[in-house]
């Protein structure tokens, strides 16, 4: 993956990597990893990519959290955001599809987000998690870029946190919104970086 670049030095300042990093991981759900799902990204590499990711971030201690989606059997809770993307029934408690992907599921010590819409922030108290933590940066990787990333990350950056979207931990139904994304959250939302650069800056 190519990290993308700002157009011109009027976007895509760092915002760097804070003093305290807690790592996201959006809705890693067997959904868009199942073929059979109406949610299917196809994109194994980026399980793979995140359980690399994940097990950097257990091994230096850093914060982790989680974040699924949940919806009553009539997705009441979903409101207007269910209606929209009927494809969110897979999410209503219960469903096989809801489940973590194993190889990036959260530890009993590791706080799991509840969500009902895109962005981790938005009805949650992951803001005041983050700050009682002392966080203030926050590294992302999940599903999907355009969708839950884009608008978590926004959402970050909004609540004060400095995010850091690490590019080949995310993925997307297909790679054209996925890359499109990368390029819009980089000049204006967030710092977009490979797993190796992270590393390499943190190390």
């Amino acid at each position: 993956m190519t990290t993308p670049e700002a157009t011109s030095s009027a976007f895509g300042a760092s915002v760097g990597y804070g003093s305290r990093q807690a790592l996201l991981m959006i809705d890693f759900a067997q959904a868009y990893f199942m073929p059979d799902s109406p949610l299917f990204a196809n994109c194994p590499a980026v399980a793979e990519q995140a359980a690399r990711l994940l097990a950097w971030a257990r091994a230096r201690r850093m914060l982790v959290c989680h974040t699924r989606v949940s919806y009553r059997a009539d997705g009441l809770d979903g409101g207007v955001f269910f209606r929209k993307i009927p494809a969110l029934r897979v999410f209503c408690e219960g469903h096989p599809l809801a489940a973590f992907v194993p190889a990036v599921a959260p530890r009993d010590d590791e706080p799991v987000v509840t969500k009902q819409y895109a962005s981790a922030f938005f009805g949650t108290s992951l803001a005041s998690l983050l700050r009682a933590q002392g966080v203030d940066a926050v590294l992302i990787a999940g599903m999907s870029t355009s969708g839950c990333v884009r608008a978590s990350a926004v959402d970050a950056i909004q609540h004060g946190f400095m995010p850091v979207v690490v590019g080949d931990a995310c993925g997307d139904r297909q790679p054209a919104p996925h890359e499109a994304n990368l390029f819009d959250l980089d000049a204006k939302y967030a710092d977009v970086r490979t797993l190796a650069q992270v590393q390499t800056s943190l190390s």
